[in-house]
């Protein structure tokens, strides 16, 4: 795999952790004692800073991480701080952590995997019943440092002091949900290491992707979208998809639905073009491919399935529109749900294709529950972007975007405000506006991922909080989003 993007900040992977260490200690000469002693220094800082009242309370493993916490101890006892380090690898009372101004985990590293065995299991349900904040060493016990994944019991921390850099584990679910704040701690490997190659966190050095409408152009330049959905009692979604690719600066936006319930969507659009296709009973049948397909010679990007239905003529027409269609696609809604067990289909393309399923529709297509989904995030959003060949991304507060045999893109999420019906339409015409303007698949859909959730932030704010933000405002807030 060759090197992440410029606008990617790296993730660590547990390998590539290792092997960063590694080449410290044995080409660059740096001692390993060096190493943890800067680690257990940068762990006794994060302790110091949020401790409260009471003794400090390390909880040690064996190995490097163990060794880490033992150092930070004796560290912060140094500095007139009241210790006590309890062996992890032996019961013991959880009354010994009642009191205590902070937990320091270090029970467990980067390299575990799996489920905790007793004692271990034991050491991380008696640091999660106690009151005190605790600050996790390198990654949270019972988190898998490279997917997130958590097998059985894992700690819930309020800091990871996460060492060298931060690790993929912290930023996807459900392992986000365990890390906490993410501090990074310098523990002195020179510069010139190995750079992770799987995974980083999107930032907003993406923004300066964008491509912006040339004095000179025309609207059929700054990028043609046709969205293809809607069926009677679902025309919000359709409508969504195109005022959000619109506001991103598609130049000229097209809304493909069903005959019947066109002149609803002609009420709600002003600036976009509607067009009425055979319908049965209001969806869509597979007699309106062929407008499809003739609409998308002109287009730059095809938006299917917001607002589409399950009517077995409309999944039919899906699965007809998404091999016809020449231009780049994005897929979303019910046209992910038409390939259910069918992602093999996507390789019939040419052109670039995006899916942005959420953990439900994933499941659907892979033949998974969703909860299987949502326990292994990572796996399955790889296997989906090999199966199907195309860039996929698995919707979430931790937005994963894989493309095939590359990397993953991560959202660094945060946005509570995305939590409401109608976002993920928004999110599908970003996209599809993205790729009308000719870019990279997998720069589009990480640069979209990143402006919805920077436009949903900045529209919370305006609405005095998450709770108050609808679809409607996010479109509004694009611009915001789309601009560093």
């Amino acid at each position: 795999m060759t090197a992440l993007p410029s606008w990617l900040d790296p993730l660590y992977e547990a390998a590539e952790m290792r092997a960063a260490d590694a080449w410290a200690i044995d080409e660059m000469d740096v001692p390993q004692d060096d190493l943890m002693a800067r680690a257990a220094l940068g762990l006794a800082r994060v302790a110091a800073e949020i401790a409260g009242d009471g003794p400090i309370r390390a909880v040690v493993g064996k190995g490097n991480n163990g060794g880490d916490g033992r150092v930070a101890a004796r560290l912060l006892a140094e500095d007139g701080h009241v210790v006590d380090v309890i062996d992890g690898t032996e019961p013991f009372d959880p009354a010994e952590l009642e009191g205590s101004g902070v937990v320091l985990d270090c029970l467990l590293g980067t390299g575990f995997e799996g489920e905790p065995r007793e004692p271990i299991a034991s050491a991380v349900w008696a640091i999660n019943r106690q009151s005190a904040p605790v600050v996790a060493c390198d990654v949270p016990s019972g988190v898998n440092a490279s997917t997130g994944e958590v097998a059985g019991k894992a700690v819930r921390a309020d800091v990871t002091a996460t060492f060298h850099g931060p690790k993929v584990g912290l930023y996807v679910e459900p392992g986000k949900g365990h890390a906490g704040r993410i501090e990074a701690v310098e523990i002195g490997i020179p510069r010139g290491f190995p750079a992770p190659v799987e995974a980083g966190l999107i930032s907003e050095r993406v923004l300066g992707l964008y491509p912006h409408r040339s004095r000179s152009g025309s609207k059929f330049e700054s990028g043609v979208v046709v969205v293809v959905g809607g069926s009677m009692g679902l025309t919000g979604a359709p409508t969504m998809a195109a005022r959000s690719a619109q506001r991103a600066g598609a130049g000229y936006v097209q809304v493909a639905v069903p005959e019947p319930v066109q002149p609803a969507v002609d009420l709600r659009l002003l600036e976009q073009m509607s067009r009425g296709l055979p319908d049965d009973d209001g969806f869509h049948t597979p007699a309106g491919v062929a407008d499809v397909e003739e609409m998308a010679e002109r287009a730059g990007a095809v938006v299917l399935g917001p607002g589409l239905g399950r009517a077995e003529g409309a999944q039919e027409f899906a699965r007809g529109a998404a091999v016809a269609v020449e231009a780049p696609l994005l897929v979303d809604a019910d046209g992910l749900n038409a390939h259910a067990g069918r992602l093999e289909l996507f390789r019939e393309r040419d052109a670039p294709t995006v899916l942005t399923p959420h953990e439900a529709e994933l499941g659907r297509l892979l033949g998974e529950e969703p909860e299987e989904i949502a326990a292994h995030r990572v796996r399955y959003a790889r296997d989906a972007a090999e199966q199907s060949g195309a860039v996929v991304v698995l919707k979430g507060d931790d937005t994963i975007v894989a493309r095939p045999g590359g990397p993953l893109a991560i959202s660094p999420g945060g946005s509570p405000a995305l939590a409401t019906a109608g976002t993920g339409d928004v999110l599908s015409g970003l996209i599809g506006a993205l790729l009308a303007k000719r870019m990279d698949a997998f720069e589009a859909a990480a640069l979209g991922v990143l402006a919805h959730a920077r436009a949903a932030e900045a529209t919370a704010v305006e609405r005095l909080g998450p709770d108050h933000v609808i679809a409607g405002d996010v479109i509004e807030a694009l611009p915001r989003g789309l601009t560093p």
